[in-house]
């Protein structure tokens, strides 16, 4: 039986999830534009509207003015229709890493949901060429460094724009290319931006938004894969497994924290008494793992909240009100909320960097290890003596860790005056977005580092004690890491392993809890 096919995203005006976007980024859905009528006329009255609103010398922004500080400047009647790419032409300045083609996806789906509301102003043809982007791979080439996060992703958002018309430049089929050569090789026909479509695809938050659901979802998977290194390391350390109790945490009722701790007396299977030579207090990155983890357990939900309200928003300036064809003037470009979603979230994770590094810390040392070799080397006998075990993959989370640490400073309080002063408090959202996913980048090398250590102080535990018994959980993910990884009794080179780990994360290739 073939499979079927699965299921598309549906851009319709109705809410998207942080996971609809995530899963067009990944290419694990398609996406389509709705065909319903309803849904078209409404999109068709917009553009219909500021049609009429033009033919009777309405004064719209961004239409029949400049843009920003020239909001005072009128266009002839006979220029407006050269506007809007004038808007994506001189935005042509972006700088720095290019963003990948799963961050690209996002952008487009993110850009395409806010317009889907209805109150842009702009054709349903511009709604397909959305969709034909993303239906055909074809992913701008979008520079990462630009924008302040208000007047929106301005800069960015120009190499949308500027795409959707044909020119610039593509990914497509893994190569780099000319999107004219592209468009006609697929028989795509480059728009024409009507008024206000210029103004409508880039001046709103859909690159911070963007990137602001991948970096959700990432710490999400985190955040479940530090409690299960943590039960890993309390077990290899020969730690006391009812720092977890129940009833402990009943006593601070923080919904994340016990969640936390619950699943980790499922990995421990904690339920049992304590063995009499168990220590009493383990050091705080065991003891506290809960209420380290369980800040970002327990913040997730509040920053989905923020970010989905961003991406099933209308974003941009001026909007259209289709039914009391009203042109409204505003600032929902601004991306303050995103901003400060992601300069909590990279704190959150970078705490877990902090967290996971004092626990190979105590791991590697032979004064606070408990029995398990140095740098928890598996050589034995004279070849002890020349072999190092993880202790550069601990100096290497070390410094991951701490520049993971540096990142923490928020970005959303550097705010500068831009633009003539048009754009004189901004909310640098896509900065911080940006950094969140640098810090969940380091975050993630450290996890990885230790799924080494977790794989190698476990094995070393069981060879010290023939009584070491693991629950399911941790049984079958200690034996799927042994398939992954050797055990390092010779010193080798690590990085490889490092590669496939850090690969591994990211397609979270591990169920971790319900």
């Amino acid at each position: 039986m073939a499979p079927t096919a699965p299921d598309p995203v549906r851009f319709d005006g109705h809410p998207l999830a942080i996971e609809d976007v995530v899963a067009l980024a990944r290419r694990q859905r398609p996406a389509q534009l709705s065909a319903d009528p309803a849904f078209r006329a409404r999109i068709g009255r917009g553009a219909a509207f500021l049609d009429r609103l033009l033919a009777t010398d309405g004064v719209i922004y961004g239409v029949t003015t400049g843009y920003g500080d020239s909001c005072t400047v009128t266009i002839p009647p006979a220029l407006v229709a050269e506007l809007p790419h004038h808007l994506y032409a001189y935005h042509g300045c972006g700088t720095g890493r290019l963003l990948t083609p799963e961050e690209t996806r996002a952008v487009l789906a993110t850009r395409m949901a806010s317009l889907a509301v209805g109150m842009s102003g702009v054709s349903t043809g511009l709604l397909e060429q959305f969709e034909r982007l993303l239906h055909h791979d074809i992913l701008p080439l979008i520079p990462a460094e630009g924008s302040v996060g208000a007047s929106g992703d301005l800069t960015p958002l120009s190499y949308v724009a500027a795409v959707l018309c044909g020119e610039r430049e593509v990914w497509h089929g893994g190569v780099r290319r000319d999107t004219a050569d592209v468009f006609a090789e697929l028989r795509i026909a480059p728009l024409r931006l009507r008024p206000k479509e210029g103004l409508a695809i880039m001046n709103g938050t859909a690159v911070m938004t963007a990137l602001a659901c991948l970096a959700w979802t990432r710490a999400d998977y985190l955040g479940r894969l530090a409690t299960r290194l943590t039960a890993f390391n309390v077990l290899a350390s020969a730690g006391n497994a009812h720092h977890f109790d129940e009833k402990l945490f009943a006593a601070k009722p923080h919904p994340g924290q016990q969640r936390v701790a619950a699943r980790l007396r499922e990995d421990l299977a904690s339920d049992r008494p304590p063995r009499n030579e168990q220590r009493l207090q383990d050091r705080y990155s065991l003891r506290c793992a809960p209420h380290v983890i369980g800040v970002l357990e327990d913040v997730l939900p509040f920053l989905r909240g923020l970010i989905e309200n961003e991406l099933n928003s209308a974003n941009d300036n001026p909007l259209v009100d289709p039914d009391d064809e009203r042109v409204l003037h505003g600032g929902h470009f601004y991306g303050g909320h995103i901003a400060f979603a992601m300069d909590a979230l990279k704190n959150a994770v970078a705490n877990i960097a902090d967290l996971l590094d004092r626990q190979l810390a105590l791991l590697v040392d032979t004064r606070f290890n408990h029995g398990l070799p140095s740098n928890l080397s598996a050589a034995e006998g004279p070849r002890a003596a020349i072999n190092h075990g993880l202790k550069a993959l601990q100096i290497s989370v070390s410094a991951w860790t701490a520049e993971a640490l540096k990142l923490t400073m928020p970005a959303s309080v550097f705010s500068r005056s831009t633009e003539c002063h048009n754009q004189d408090k901004v909310s640098m959202g896509t900065i911080a977005a940006r950094d969140a996913l640098r810090v969940l980048e380091l975050t993630e090398q450290v996890a990885a580092a230790m799924l080494i250590a977790a794989r190698q102080g476990i094995a070393l535990r069981a060879r010290a004690d023939a009584r070491l018994a693991l629950s399911p959980p941790l049984a079958a993910m200690q034996a799927d890491l042994e398939r992954r990884i050797a055990l390092v009794d010779e010193d080798r080179a690590l990085d490889t392993d490092l590669g496939r780990l850090l690969a591994a994360i990211r397609d979270e290739a591990w169920s971790l809890y319900a």
